[in-house]
């Protein structure tokens, strides 16, 4: 007798539920995929190809956060003309040309949608290890959000992002956004002006109280956190 093999359509379904809601370990490495190749292309070309990788990461995090009807549309809207640009940029001779600052814009508000729906979505689940992923996610969503709108204010004003440095390449404006987002400030990376100045203040305080309201109340909240034991009558020094 051959053993037993599980109807393929179990398989598949059992793949689509690991892409379902309530999967933000796999949401987390998505957006880890998108630092890594974020970081590691060069060039309007690729930068238009990078698109593609968020689009795909993005509507992911939606998919896991359960986002509403509406913002899903908005994202939709906003995916198929970032898709439209990239296609653009990569098939025609606006290549070579001038960034323009529509694809990061967009790409800071899909990234604004995605933590507004995870943020939305941990606060009405109960807590336990899908929660503090999901909590995760909307961190780097946070960083990633802030690195697009400082490459869109780089592309539209007038004089260098961060001075001496120029603009910078992307892998710089990540690096930025994520020091600036932890507080580490190395230094390195300094907005010449306003209102790079003013985002990085505000990326720093939103990265604090990020960490402190929400992170902090979901890891004390984990179940099987033990707490010490409230002292009873006679448990005091004096006691017996």
């Amino acid at each position: 007798m051959y053993p037993h093999v599980a109807p393929t359509p179990r398989r598949f379904a059992r793949l689509r539920g690991a892409f379902g809601r309530d999967n933000y370990g796999i949401a987390i490495v998505l957006l880890g995929i998108s630092y890594a190749v974020s970081v590691s292309t060069t060039g309007s070309t690729a930068a238009a190809a990078v698109v593609f990788v968020q689009i795909a990461v993005v509507w992911f995090v939606l998919r896991t956060a359960g986002a509403r009807y509406r913002a899903r549309a908005i994202s939709v809207l906003l995916m198929v003309a970032a898709g439209f640009a990239a296609v653009l940029q990569l098939v025609t001779g606006f290549r070579d040309a001038q960034p323009s600052a529509f694809i990061p814009l967009v790409s800071c508000l899909l990234y604004l949608t995605a933590l507004a729906a995870t943020v939305r979505h941990i606060a009405q689940r109960d807590v336990d290890l899908e929660t503090a992923l999901g909590t995760v996610a909307a961190y780097l969503c946070l960083g990633f959000f802030f690195a697009f709108a400082y490459r869109t204010l780089a592309i539209s004003q007038s004089g260098p992002f961060f001075g001496a440095q120029g603009d910078g390449p992307m892998r710089d404006v990540l690096f930025f956004s994520m020091t600036t987002l932890t507080t580490t400030g190395y230094g390195n990376l300094v907005p010449a002006r306003n209102p790079g100045q003013s985002f990085a203040v505000l990326e720093m305080l939103m990265g604090q109280l990020f960490l402190i309201i929400i992170v902090g109340k979901v890891v004390a909240a984990l179940p099987g956190r033990r707490r010490a034991p409230e002292p009873g009558p006679g448990s005091g020094p004096g006691g017996s």
